[in-house]
């Protein structure tokens, strides 16, 4: 026990199969250092060694927690709530946040919060407001909002976006159906440009 003590550090997140090297019962290992709190279980097989501040245990960062349940880092988490920054007049708020990657597909509970994981086969690095938008629209059915309102604004703030990013972001990410209407809306304002 004292060789896996050794290996962990507080503040990373471990998988079971991360430990298991420097522990001959790795099972009873993990049990004891969960009862004494050197680690939590956030969920099968994933623990974390958390990092204490004078308000108590630091929760881990819910990117680290992905990454090592994904055993990847290619993946991009999305709030739904975000995009209510976009000024078109959304308002519900989401308890889940969007995983998309390339490995795994469904809803799981990672430290307390939801996760939905989503295969996607592309999505950007990082989050801009032109790409937040397409995604927007290709969830757009999904969402508690309602659905003609958020057209009704998009068609009289889209110049508050940059055209040339959401040509690129929807002809990237956008499915048939975005890439249709950003199309339209578009070729109407220039028409009457």
């Amino acid at each position: 026990m004292d060789l896996l003590c050794q290996h962990i550090k507080q503040g990373e997140v471990y998988r079971r199969s991360d430990l298991e090297y420097y522990s001959s019962a790795i099972d009873r290992h993990l049990a004891q250092l969960t009862k004494d709190g050197t680690l939590i279980k956030l969920n099968q097989g994933l623990y974390y060694s958390p990092k204490q501040s004078k308000f108590g245990n630091v929760p881990p960062g819910d990117l680290q927690v992905v990454e090592r349940f994904l055993k990847d880092d290619d993946f991009l988490l999305v709030s739904p709530n975000s995009f209510n920054s976009l000024g078109l007049g959304l308002t519900q708020l989401y308890n889940t946040t969007w995983v998309y990657n390339h490995k795994r597909k469904g809803e799981f509970q990672l430290n307390g919060k939801t996760f939905e994981f989503k295969l996607k086969s592309s999505f950007p690095k990082n989050i801009s407001k032109e790409y937040l938008l397409v995604d927007l629209l290709n969830n757009l059915e999904s969402l508690a909002e309602d659905q003609n309102l958020v057209l009704e604004k998009l068609s009289n703030n889209v110049l508050s976006f940059t055209t040339d990013a959401l040509m690129k972001a929807t002809q990237q990410y956008g499915s048939g159906k975005t890439k249709r209407l950003i199309k339209s809306i578009v070729r109407k304002l220039l028409q009457h440009a």
